[in-house]
């Protein structure tokens, strides 16, 4: 996934070929945009926010995110993003 740190809202803006854009509001320091993201995806997909880690890419705009307890097509189903690819 690509994230945009310090958007104007947090957002998840859709696909970047078979990449994930996300947007969030909060500043790139500190770990705030890590934790932006991982709280909006749990969120979004119904999970608690401790399923939800950034395991690759903390400090880069590129990030690997594992969710505990729901396979990819779950996650695929619950973002409603499927069907969105570009």
């Amino acid at each position: 996934m690509k994230v945009v740190p310090g958007a104007s809202r947090s957002e998840m803006s859709g696909w970047l070929g078979d990449m994930l854009k996300i947007r969030v509001s909060a500043p790139p320091e500190n770990g705030k945009a890590n934790a932006a993201v991982e709280a909006l995806l749990a969120k979004k997909l119904g999970v608690p926010r401790s399923a939800v880690t950034i395991i690759a890419g903390k400090v880069a705009q590129r990030k690997v995110v594992e969710i505990q307890g729901l396979s990819l097509s779950e996650v695929m189903g619950k973002l409603k993003l499927g069907d969105k690819r570009a």
